[in-house]
């Protein structure tokens, strides 16, 4: 089992400590969230609350994961960086493409993608991304970006993108970028299965290994391996044996803010670094 912490609404400069602390204390990845703007006024409600109102609100802090990645990837060298998730329709292929692949070169392939659809079609709307239809954009984005990280002349006639011979260096990933995918409808699932990985929402452990039993069968439909990456949060695990039996299940990754099984949701950078190393302490040295 591997660890890696939620880095959702971090002030800036609390991020290279953060990172610091992580690598000392064992953690494999830490993971940025992904809003470009906060919308006061939302016409579609949020999909991960049971009354539609967000998690998060207009003080909540979010910084370019891109940006944020290189900025740790500099002080770092083991740690590993993902997304809970970076929404990809909501931006051009070719820009995104661009980035990531800075991002996994800069960190010498660190870098694991884990993608969503995105929900505010507001923000969409903002970015002068179609809203409609962008799952299946997403999913021709995922094979553009894979042709333009070959680092090879490549073209493309798809339903949404359409290119000529052309070639994005630098830079070229030295090695293959995972995808995961987020999200708990079919559509995200059977989407997660055509990948590499899986990220949950935040759910109880019988809801997590239903859907992990979900992306298996898709896996199967498609004659794949059974077997993929599982990145989870769970509701109702926090000790080493809940831990032990989602890995059991398949989970591979549990994603946690480690402080506040200690210190709450402190803003205190301190009491932030004295949880993770006592989450280490606690969990991650009695994993093995």
């Amino acid at each position: 089992m591997k660890f890696v912490i939620s880095a959702a609404f971090q002030p800036p400069d609390h991020l290279i400590p953060l990172a610091r602390a992580a690598e000392e204390a064992g953690f494999e990845a830490i993971s940025f969230s992904d809003h470009v703007v906060y919308p006061e006024q939302l016409d579609t409600p949020y999909p991960y609350t049971e009354d539609g109102s967000r998690r998060y609100d207009e003080t909540s802090e979010f910084p370019d994961p891109w940006v944020a990645i290189g900025a740790l990837a500099a002080v770092t060298t083991r740690l590993r960086f993902t997304n809970n998730v970076f929404v990809l329709p909501m931006r051009n292929p070719f820009l995104a493409a661009k980035s990531i692949a800075t991002a996994a070169v800069m960190s010498n392939d660190r870098v694991t993608l884990t993608v969503g659809v995105g929900w505010s079609n507001v923000e969409f709307d903002l970015v002068g991304q179609a809203f409609r239809r962008r799952g299946a954009r997403a999913d021709e984005m995922l094979e553009v970006m894979r042709k333009l990280w070959s680092g090879e002349m490549v073209e493309h006639e798809g339903e949404f993108y359409r290119f000529e011979r052309l070639k994005m260096t630098p830079p070229i990933p030295r090695a293959r970028i995972p995808v995961w995918v987020g999200g708990i409808s079919d559509l995200a699932l059977a989407r997660a299965a055509r990948n590499d990985g899986w990220l949950s929402d935040l759910q109880t452990s019988a809801e997590i290994l239903e859907c992990i039993e979900k992306v298996r069968g898709y896996r199967r439909e498609l004659g794949r391996d059974e077997s993929f990456e599982v990145m989870a949060s769970a509701s109702d695990a926090a000790d080493v044996e809940a831990y032990r039996r989602l890995g059991d299940g398949g989970v591979t990754h549990i994603l946690t803010i480690p402080w506040v099984f200690r210190h709450g949701l402190t803003d205190e950078l301190d009491k932030k670094v004295d949880g993770i190393h006592r989450f280490a302490e606690d969990v991650i040295a009695k994993m093995d």
